[in-house]
């Protein structure tokens, strides 16, 4: 259970974390393919409508760039849009992520499993002023 998994330290929950949600290498490629592209992608793709209705947009992080996420996409006929190589960040919630992870590594106890940072998680997001998320946003081209 999430309550009894013990962490050493928040970057190794952190991992977990990412991990359980399909980030990561090659090997964690199934892990997207299975968690996310299959039961949420693909459903979606097709309530969408074959051809031009649909276009997935993803970065290059290596879980959407693995070769098996990469052979299911073309198996199921699902289009992806191409992304930059080194382009920059357009999604404001990357950077709400990178204040929370600052948030949480600047606390003076960490958590030391996997709920107690779940816990965290939601403090801390609750924590940033709105003006912030506006600001990101605005920030946008």
């Amino acid at each position: 259970s999430l309550e009894t998994t013990r962490v050493e330290n928040v970057p190794a929950a952190c991992n977990i974390l990412q991990q359980q949600h399909g980030q990561g290498n090659d090997r964690f490629g199934s892990g997207y393919r299975d968690e996310i592209l299959r039961p949420l992608v693909r459903p979606y793709a097709g309530a969408v409508g074959p051809g031009p209705g649909f276009l997935l947009m993803q970065d290059n992080a290596r879980p959407h760039v693995a070769g098996v996420c990469q052979q299911f996409l073309q198996d199921e006929g699902i289009d992806a849009m191409d992304w930059p190589a080194r382009s920059p960040d357009l999604n404001p919630i990357e950077h709400i992520w990178d204040i929370m992870s600052r948030s949480i590594h600047q606390r003076h106890v960490a958590p030391q499993t996997v709920q107690e940072l779940a816990d965290a998680l939601v403090q801390v997001w609750e924590e940033i002023p709105q003006e912030t998320i506006r600001h990101l946003i605005r920030s946008m081209p």
